[in-house]
């Protein structure tokens, strides 16, 4: 009975009807009672009192006002055509003015009739007016009137248009929750629920809707984002449990002398302990029986390319073949070249695959990998081509996996009978809420440790009208031997105001670093994979001093002779990419430099994206702030597909509750890890409600 009430059409509510419906579905996704429920307030107002218009003096705060309408005209030239009117009380009275929907405002207002105006005052030429405010014909038996607090709802402007705002939303609400308050089911064990002092889910959904008061308000908040953390927990723990169960996976359990061999005789430098760590919890995932999955997280520089190296000869060691594949040519092409670095003394047949390599080359490397001669394949998407066969992978390693969807890197599981074991990598420090959130079917390894001797770099903040300094330094540190990168923000390679910036800094540096004393290139996403190369190499080689580029270099050029990273209006960048961008430089003994210029006029976020810049060099520190400032849609290293969107969930306020409800999703499939249990009925109807339609992600990382 409750579910068929839940599931009632909206087209049925009384004062919505088939029109209505189909601009919910439409604006909002909402096709029925259930649907609507889940349409959360963002934010509450005082509807308990009705003010004056004489008293308006504030243009932040939202007025209620009962009155009149008149003197409405049309005013303007053709193309900015307005309407205006006035709307009086017996107070006084104030301009109300409309932009959109002009033919019918005349007709909709009638004179002497009573309305209700509900807005936020806007101050123009020292006087207030409003500016497209709900008005509706006054009712003095009007539910919502009086009532204290009302949710201000996310309505679209076709939806106001068709007398859908954020009020008739609230008298909605009413209306289903007068139908359907106590058929909505309760969907956590009773145990749950008393153990975490959560409110009943029937509560949670009047108070939420329905405030008395901002205890309320607070209470069925904690209850509705702590269900909706949990399920998504849930869900992300029995994946991983299905994964370790159901899933076989290669038995690496042969450390032999590729491994030893290397480790021995010719890696470059110590291994730290985090280093160590990592290789010994991998190691352990690996000889299970089981497919690892598990992401490889580590600040920039902190050596994740040698344990991708070790993990893959590990693989050789078991009779194995391996592959790294990097999201851009450039990053494949550097993996490539410290593969060629790393193993030039040993006996390794390995491969560079890209959309650039030649026919002939490409069909030796087909073959080498089908008939399983070639051992490693670095590469970009073209490993998951259907052209490419393997005989035996063992083993993908995903680098900068953020770049890449889910379903990319399924792409791997069709090429072998058995799922070869994962591990994908990235640069970009996860914030741990997010981690346990987007991440949450992987095993996570975390190097937290840089190698010693590594000097931080320095981060300074300068302002445009400043170049003759920055000039000077960059002089100085030529003269030193050292090289330099110029990045400007590139959002779109389509944009061309942004690539006429680039254009106008390289002709300004060229002028300040005339030829022949001085070698500069340029390196954007508007070049020719050839040409990209070329550039790359030329600063690669020593070839030239200072690099003009555009994000292209954001991640995996390796240059420990470039010292200094110049970042052009960086106030357009986010904080995770100047980060990544800082992480170019810094890779050798010299002490590097990163200089972030900006003009004076810098918004709030901008001065806590500088100050947080120059103030620390950890990653994990910096992904923190910047999920505050930006929030997790946007935070690199999100997961690009088999997300799941949040109602009400925040993972940047709900810090503190996600370890909370982690914790307990653990605990109650421990105890009960199909969910059978009587006590766990209702849990487990909601949960097969939730991912009905839920690609099982579980078997693809």
């Amino acid at each position: 009975m409750e579910q068929n009430l839940l599931q009632t059409k909206i087209a049925y509510l009384k004062g919505v009807g088939p029109k209505k419906a189909e601009i919910l579905q439409k604006e909002l996704g909402v096709v029925t009672y259930q649907d609507m429920l889940n349409q959360f307030p963002f934010r509450y107002i005082d509807r308990s009192q009705i003010q004056k218009v004489a008293y308006i003096n504030d243009d932040t705060i939202y007025y209620q006002l009962v009155g009149t309408i008149s003197n409405i005209k049309l005013i303007g030239a053709p193309r900015a055509t307005r309407a205006t009117g006035l709307f009086s009380d017996e107070t006084g009275s104030i301009e109300v003015v409309w932009f959109r929907g002009l033919k019918w405002i005349k007709d909709r207002f009638k004179q002497g009739v009573k309305y209700v105006l509900f807005g936020k005052a806007s101050e123009f030429n020292h006087n207030f007016n409003f500016v497209h405010p709900e008005i509706e014909e006054y009712d003095p038996k009007d539910p919502l009137i009086g009532e204290g607090l009302q949710g201000v709802y996310n309505t679209t402007e076709k939806m106001k248009d068709h007398g859908l705002g954020t009020r008739t939303i609230a008298k909605l609400q009413k209306l289903i929750l007068q139908q359907v308050y106590e058929y909505i089911p309760e969907t956590l064990p009773k145990a749950l629920i008393e153990e975490n002092q959560l409110i009943p889910r029937h509560y949670a959904y009047y108070e939420i809707h329905l405030p008395a008061n901002n205890i309320e308000i607070q209470q069925a908040t904690r209850r509705l984002k702590y269900e909706e953390h949990f399920f998504f927990q849930l869900k992300m723990l029995r994946n991983k449990m299905h994964r370790e169960q159901a899933i076989k996976g290669h038995v690496f359990n042969v450390v032999g002398d590729y491994f030893n061999g290397f480790y021995k005789d010719h890696l470059p430098f110590p291994l730290t302990n985090a280093q160590k760590r990592v290789i010994k919890e991998i190691r352990k995932d690996l000889g299970s029986g089981h497919q690892m999955n598990r992401l490889l997280q580590g600040d920039v520089g902190s050596g994740k390319t040698i344990v991708a190296l070790m993990v893959m000869l590990l693989a050789l060691d078991n009779g194995f073949q391996a592959c790294l594949m990097a999201p851009t040519e450039i990053l494949a092409t550097q993996h490539f070249a410290t593969l060629q670095e790393q193993l030039k003394d040993m006996n390794i047949n390995y491969a560079l695959l890209t959309g650039s390599t030649k026919i002939a080359e490409r069909r030796k490397i087909y073959a080498g990998l089908a008939d399983g001669t070639m051992q490693i394949v670095v590469g970009t998407h073209a490993l998951i081509e259907s052209k490419v066969v393997f005989k035996n992978l063992g083993l993908a390693i995903i680098d900068e996996q953020h770049r890449f969807g889910v379903e990319q890197r399924s792409k791997f599981y069709e090429k072998t009978e058995i799922p070869p074991h994962t591990l994908v990598m990235t640069a970009t420090p996860i914030p741990r809420t997010l981690a346990m959130t987007q991440y949450g079917d992987l095993d996570v390894s975390k190097i937290d440790e840089l190698p010693p001797g590594r000097k931080p770099v320095q981060t300074y903040h300068v302002y445009s009208d400043d170049r003759y300094r920055i000039m000077m330094f960059m002089k100085q540190q030529i003269a030193l031997g050292r090289q330099i990168y110029v990045v400007y923000p590139c959002i779109k390679e389509s944009e061309n105001t942004d690539m006429i910036a680039l254009q106008e800094g390289y002709e300004a540096l060229l002028h300040d670093f005339p030829e022949p004393q001085y070698k500069l290139c340029v390196c954007h996403g508007r070049l020719s994979a050839e040409d990209k190369d070329f550039e790359m190499q030329r600063f690669i080689n020593r070839n030239a001093q200072i690099m003009v580029a555009t994000t292209v270099i954001e991640v995996g050029v390796n240059i420990p002779n470039a010292t200094v990273m110049i970042i052009e209006n960086a106030n357009r960048f986010g904080l995770s990419q100047l980060h990544q961008l800082r992480g170019r430089v810094g890779r050798g003994a010299d002490q590097s430099y990163c200089i972030l210029v900006t003009d004076h006029k810098l918004t709030n976020d901008g001065k806590t994206r500088m100050k947080t810049m120059c103030s620390t060099n950890d990653g994990f520190e910096i992904a923190e702030v910047d999920l505050e400032l930006r929030g997790p849609g946007e935070t690199g290293g999100t997961r690009q597909s088999g997300q799941i969107e949040m109602l009400i969930g925040d993972l940047q306020k709900d810090g503190p509750l996600i370890p909370q409800v982690r914790e307990a999703a653990i605990k109650l499939l421990a105890d009960d890890p199909k969910l059978i249990k009587p006590e766990n009925r209702m849990l487990r109807e909601h949960y097969k409600e939730l991912f009905a339609q839920t690609f099982d992600w579980s078997q693809i990382g």
